[in-house]
């Protein structure tokens, strides 16, 4: 038996959604027929007999009055019918003649007993007679000690009960096979969402998500199913884009990986196959005159010394990048204009072509910054305006406060930067020129480093450029607090300003 049920739990548990469901409405459905069907039979057996009980009323009134004037029933009522009339003396019933009574009538002396014995005005009881079938008996006291006993055939009750059985039976069955079907239907078509959800989750399964560009076009289908549906369809979609987007990120991250690692590889086997040449030169040269030794040594020195700033830079930017260390700076209290004044002062000597101008506000601007890789970033900047212009281009440079900023500005006159580079410019090892050549330009590394220690500072390096005027402006965030402070540096007020010579 055990066995039997647990077959039966793993069959239904195999079922889908939709069939289990109609089986359950089915089942409560059969429970529902079953509780009105047994409710409205018991109803109307009831009904009947209470009908059958006053029409035995009524003709007992008829009967009695005859039972007075002649001792006995002498009038026959309804075909089918039995009477009779008891005396009762000492608890012994005794009949009185002419009497209408089936061959078994033990019921009737014993009902008319009860009756005297309970002094009760009529008792009725249902009994079976015999091979004549179930009667229903009414007792009733004509007079004291003399009792009318009559009985009514109960086969017109059980047919009509029979027969409203067997058209609630046959209703209910009908009106429960309708309900399966059409239920089975109604649930199909309401569970549909979920199907072609899991249809969707199939699809992306047998998607390739290992392409560096996958993507998930597939979603889910279309609306309808009531509210439950469709919140269920929007989280689920909602999923698919976050998996999506997630994917793509992934995809952009891995693509960003693969061209960094071959941009690096690139700029570091360059200078290691100079260091490689130099030193077979080195080697197989070694009795050439002191000079040339001394020019390749220091050819080795330079190529030695540009792998190590090239690392260096790659260093700093894997340390920024990484979420879970601390922030690489020190950051004190400084004076921008003293500090953009030393940057203005190194760019003078090492790019004498290119005149600079300096500009200061009235006043001493110090945020929190960290002063040697501020100072990188004010180098990479004054170097990329020498670098991508031709010589004789003017540069300026100016430092000022608003907003709750400290602000920096590098510009050039030069030629611009074309409006297709402009996005890419930060991005590490991108030239604007796509030769990789190194007659112009460092590593690609400068703006990138920049923006990067901009950004760990708190702040944004936002870009200009057009033909003629190409502009970075540095935003830093001023202490809490912090106004510009301090008297003006040079003069009694308004702008401070220096020029090169050569302007």
């Amino acid at each position: 038996m055990k066995r039997a049920l647990r077959g039966l739990r793993h069959t239904y548990g195999r079922l889908r959604l939709g069939t289990r469901l109609a089986l359950g409405l089915g089942v409560l459905s059969l429970t529902v027929f079953a509780v009105v069907g047994t409710v409205l039979t018991t109803y109307m057996h009831d009904y009947l007999e209470r009908q059958l009980g006053d029409r035995m009323k009524s003709a007992q009134v008829v009967q009695a009055k005859d039972a007075v004037e002649h001792g006995a029933v002498r009038r026959e009522t309804y075909l089918g019918w039995y009477q009779a009339v008891y005396e009762v003396s000492d608890g012994e019933p005794r009949l009185r003649q002419p009497a209408a009574l089936p061959e078994d009538s033990t019921a009737f002396a014993s009902l008319a007993e009860r009756l005297v014995d309970s002094r009760a005005d009529d008792l009725f009881d249902t009994r079976p007679l015999g091979r004549e079938g179930t009667y229903r008996l009414r007792a009733c006291e004509v007079k004291p000690g003399v009792v009318l006993v009559t009985a009514a055939p109960t086969t017109d009750i059980e047919n009509t009960v029979t027969r409203l059985i067997t058209v609630q039976v046959v209703a209910f069955a009908l009106a429960l096979l309708a309900l399966v079907v059409f239920g089975r239907r109604t649930l199909r078509r309401g569970l549909k969402p979920l199907s072609d959800m899991a249809h969707t989750a199939h699809s992306i399964t047998s998607h390739d998500l290992t392409e560096s560009a996958a993507r998930l076009p597939l979603r889910a289908g279309p609306r309808g199913g009531g509210p439950e549906m469709e919140e269920l369809r929007t989280a689920f979609n909602t999923m698919l884009e976050h998996i999506d987007d997630s994917l793509a990120v992934r995809a952009e991250a891995e693509q960003r990986l693969r061209r960094f690692v071959a941009d690096a590889s690139h700029e570091l086997r360059t200078p290691l196959m100079s260091v490689r040449g130099y030193a077979d030169l080195f080697q197989y040269a070694a009795a050439n005159a002191p000079e040339e030794r001394d020019n390749h040594l220091s050819r080795l020195r330079a190529e030695a010394a540009r792998m190590g700033f090239l690392l260096d830079d790659l260093l700093l930017l894997a340390r920024l990048d990484a979420s879970e260390a601390e922030t690489p700076l020190r950051l004190v209290e400084t004076d921008l204009v003293e500090l953009v004044q030393q940057a203005a002062d190194a760019f003078r000597a090492s790019h004498p072509g290119h005149p600079l101008r300096m500009t200061a506000g009235p006043a001493a601007v110090c945020p929190a910054v960290d002063t040697q890789r501020l100072r990188q970033v004010l180098d990479n900047l004054l170097a990329n305006a020498a670098v991508h212009t031709p010589a004789g281009t003017e540069v300026s440079v100016s430092v000022a406060a608003a907003g709750g900023e400290a602000l920096i500005t590098v510009a050039d006159t030069g030629p611009g930067i074309p409006p297709a580079d402009r996005a890419r410019v930060f991005g590490r090892f991108y030239r604007v020129n796509r030769a990789r050549t190194r007659d112009r330009g460092g590593s690609g590394l400068g703006l990138s480093v920049a923006d990067s220690l901009i950004r760990a500072h708190g702040g944004t390096i936002e870009l200009t450029s057009s033909p003629g005027a190409t502009v970075f402006t540095v935003r830093l965030p001023l202490r809490r607090g912090a106004q510009p402070t301090g008297a003006p540096a040079d003069g009694a007020g308004g702008v401070r300003e220096q020029a090169d010579g050569s302007a």
